[in-house]
This record gives C-alpha cells, structure tokens and sequence, in this order.
C-alpha cells in the first residue's frame, strides 16, 4: 500500500476540519468568510490587535470618520474591492485631482502653472508602461528618463527641475511603500485595475467593505455578521509548530496551546521578517525565507489635523512642497530634518474642516519615535515655512505609527532588485506548505503574496479566496477520491 492512498476515507471533512486563520485584516476575514460560504464549519480567526481589520483601520475624527490605513479602492475595472460596493452608493470617483495640485517652495514662492504644466508631464512619463521590465531599479529607470526629457527644452530652470522631480519621487515612494525608488525592482508585475485610481468612500470608510464581506449589520459596530463567534481578540501567537504530518500546535503569547488541522497565516511582511525565526518550527523552507528576504514591506504614515473651519483657500486642495538646496541643506542639519519626506497635504474627502498629510520611508519610521506635540511643532513650523498664508492651530490632531506596532512592522509591501536577485517573489511567499498526500497544512495570505496586486486590498482579499478555494478544492478531491 502507498504511504498516500486517496482511495481510502479520509478522517476530516469540511464540518470537521479545524481551521485556523491568524489575523483578522482583509485576507483572514476574505478568507474566513468564503470558507463558511463552502460548508466549513470549524474555522476560528486569531487576532493579535484588540479590534478586527488589519491595516484597515476606520475610526470616529471630525465630523464623521477617517481610515487611518488603506483609504481608497484604487481602480475599478477588475477590482473585487469596487465590484463588491459599485452599486451600493458607499463609493464616489476623485477623477483628476493633479490639476488642482499647487506646488509650494520654501521660499514661499508657488511654482507657476506654465511651469508645472511643462515638468510634471516630464516626470510622469519617466514612469514606465505596466507591461515595461527592465533590470535594476525603478529609480534609475525614471532618473534617466526624467533628465532625458529635460535635457531636449530649451531654457529649463534646473534647480526647479530638480526640486520638482525630488517631490515627485518622494510621492511616487509613498505609492509604491518604499524608501527610495532605487529599491524598487524593475520587473513589472503588477496590474493596475483600470478606472479611477482614487475612488473614496464618502464618509462611510474602508470598514464598509469588511462589513459587507461578513454580512454585518453597518449600524452595529460590534456585529461580526458571519463570522460572530469565529473571532478571538487580543489573540497574539508567538509560535506555530507544522512539524510532522500530523494536527499543526500552536502556542499564544499568554501560554495557551491550541491545535489545527490546517493554518492560514495572515501576518505582514513586515511581522514574518523580524519573527518568522521564533514563529515556525521546525525554520520554514529556503525557497520561503528567499521570498519573506527578498521583499520588503515599507512605511508610510499619515497625519489628521482638525480645525474649528476649512484651513485652507478654497484653490488649495491639495499642496506639496518643493525645497531650495540651501534651505534642505539648513534643515538636514537640524531636529526637525524628518520633515523632509512630508510629501504634501491635501482636504480630506468629505471633510473640508480636516487636513491630511503624508510621510514616508526612514523618515516616517523617525517619526514615529517623537511625541505627539513634537510632530504637531515640526508640521506647524513646516507650513509657516512654506504657506504665504496663516493657518490656525489645529483643534484636534493625530498621526500614525504603523512601524512601531509590532503586529505589523510596516504598511504595504513591493518587490525588491534583492528578490530580482534571489530569483523570488510573491509566488514563493504563497506556496503553501503540504504533507506527501499534498494535504495544505500551513498557508500564507495577505497582500504581499499576491503577485499581481500587492500593497492593495483588492490584492489581500483575492489571497484569502485564494486560500479558502484551496481548501476547498483539497477536500473536494478527496471526497470524491474516497468513494473510488
């Protein structure tokens, strides 16, 4: 006899199968959800943080709410984000904000619109096509490009030039999670969904999508919908033993010992990184470690700044900052040089009173380490530098530390000239780990494993069903192997 005959019955079902899914974000409830949907009954969510998302976090702010991380459903077409909630009146389109972007320099002077009509076109085209590969970094690539493209007109300021390009870089590394472009790969992996890249949720908040994937009721905050019952809060796991061929243990930080036939971790990157020595015994393959190596999950944080009235002019919707060499050089050398990577601010989405700001990378992970009064004094003293305007101290105020939380170590992933190297990628992330009769016992979701839309929660969602379907797809093929 095999050491894997399918001809035999097989001891778990779909109402017997103890699932366990770690995390509670995008992925873990995409997955959870579907896994009911097919007839599992046994599946239970573990989640480290004392509420369910991940890092989709709505909460109360201003006049209704604010998500403090993914905040818009970027594009529609293929979307499974925008499909689910297109009809249901809970999203709107931003259409072309680009035009309504001033672009502000620290002597307070505002880049003339001649000008920025002449060299964001230029720096927008240094990008390359969605299907464009090339080798090295995406930061060579639209440096070249860029210079390229000004060098052929005529009597360009390149100091502005410069400045210009400088932001824009800075912007598109906020896009893309990263430090610098020059950590990017060149391989052109992801898809975009066609259609709006900047479809936003009114004041409704990402949450609604979560709610709408458990069935919940949206005026009840603590309805879980489906999935009440199936999630245990403040659950945080410090060790995942997949040894052998038998139920998978598990260990939480408190000391209690659960047990699995199959676990679906959701974790991020950032958590797999600094933990996947202690989490997994025995150590997880070569071809994994390549993978959780060769990535990389970056920083990007946001502030919130209320006010009594609308800041800001009404032409000023949207601002970002453009530095003189001298002045950068000054503030380099100075307390509040993590200033240099605050990319802009702009209104926030049906809430005029509000302001919303960026920062990004080694910066933003600086950031995170000053008090709350410090980073408020660094962004005031930042727009009397720049603004030929007042504006008022604000009357509430709150950012980010999506680094220092140490369920999370970051906020969305990209693929690294590293991992180009390693000859790895999402796909060697997603590979679930199997006994000889192929029975999935350890698997991995979450948005850094989709190979197409990673750092999205369209991505995370689809790696959940991904997960669910495989399940799925295992029992139905043993079933019917049993009654050969």
């Amino acid at each position: 006899m095999s050491t894997c005959d399918l001809s035999l019955p097989i001891l778990k079902t779909r109402h017997t199968a103890r699932i366990v899914i770690i995390g509670s974000g995008p992925a873990g409830v995409a997955a959870a959800t579907r896994l009911l949907e097919q007839g599992f009954q046994n599946v239970r969510i573990l989640e480290a943080e004392n509420r369910i998302g991940g890092r989709i976090n709505t909460i109360p702010f201003g006049d209704n709410v604010v998500d403090l991380g993914a905040q818009w459903c970027h594009g529609e077409t293929g979307n499974v984000v925008y499909e689910k909630v297109k009809d249901l009146n809970v999203v709107e389109r931003t259409g072309d904000i680009d035009s309504s972007v001033k672009f502000i320099r620290s002597n307070k002077q505002l880049l003339s619109e001649e000008l920025t009509k002449t060299l964001m076109p230029l720096a927008e085209d240094s990008m390359p096509d969605e299907s464009e590969e090339f080798e090295g970094s995406l930061g060579d690539y639209v440096t070249n490009k860029f210079w390229q493209a000004v060098g052929k007109l005529p009597n360009v300021d390149r100091k502005i030039a410069t400045e210009l390009f400088d932001q824009f870089k800075k912007s598109e590394c906020s896009y893309e999670g990263s430090d610098t472009l020059f950590e990017v790969s060149g391989k052109g992996d992801y898809e975009d969904c066609k259609g709006d890249m900047l479809v936003h949720w009114r004041d409704n908040g990402y949450k609604t999508f979560l709610r709408l994937l458990m069935n919940s009721k949206q005026d009840q905050p603590e309805d879980l919908g489906v999935l009440n019952g199936h999630v245990e809060l403040n659950k945080r796991i410090s060790q995942i033993n997949w040894e052998g061929a038998g139920e998978l243990r598990l260990r939480c930080w408190n000391g209690e010992l659960l047990t699995a036939d199959h676990v679906i971790c959701t974790v991020s990157l950032g958590v797999l990184k600094e933990q996947h020595a202690s989490l997994f015994v025995p150590p997880l393959p070569a071809a994994k470690l390549r993978a959780i190596n060769g990535l990389k999950l970056g920083t990007v944080n946001k502030f919130f700044l209320e006010y009594t009235a609308p800041p800001m002019p009404k032409d000023w919707p949207y601002f970002n900052f453009l530095w003189l060499e001298k002045d950068l050089l000054e503030l380099r050398g100075s307390k509040r040089f993590w200033l240099e990577s605050v990319t802009g601010f702009h209104i926030v989405m049906s809430q005029p009173r509000l302001l919303e700001g960026w920062i990004n990378g080694e910066h933003a992970r600086y950031m995170e380490t000053l008090t709350e009064e410090e980073v408020l004094e660094g962004l005031e003293w930042l727009f009397r530098k720049f603004l030929p305007f007042d504006v008022p101290h604000p009357q509430r105020f709150l950012r980010t530390q999506w680094h220092s939380n140490p369920n999370f170590r970051g906020s969305y992933s990209f693929r690294t000239p590293l991992a180009d190297e390693l000859r790895t990628g999402p796909w060697d992330l997603e590979a679930p780990l199997v006994d000889v009769c192929g029975k999935p016992r350890l698997m991995f979701a979450g948005e850094a494993s989709s190979k197409t839309h990673f750092s999205t929660v369209h991505g995370a969602t689809e790696t959940g069903w991904r997960e669910a379907d495989r399940l799925n797809e295992y029992y139905s093929r043993s079933t019917k192997s049993s009654q050969i």
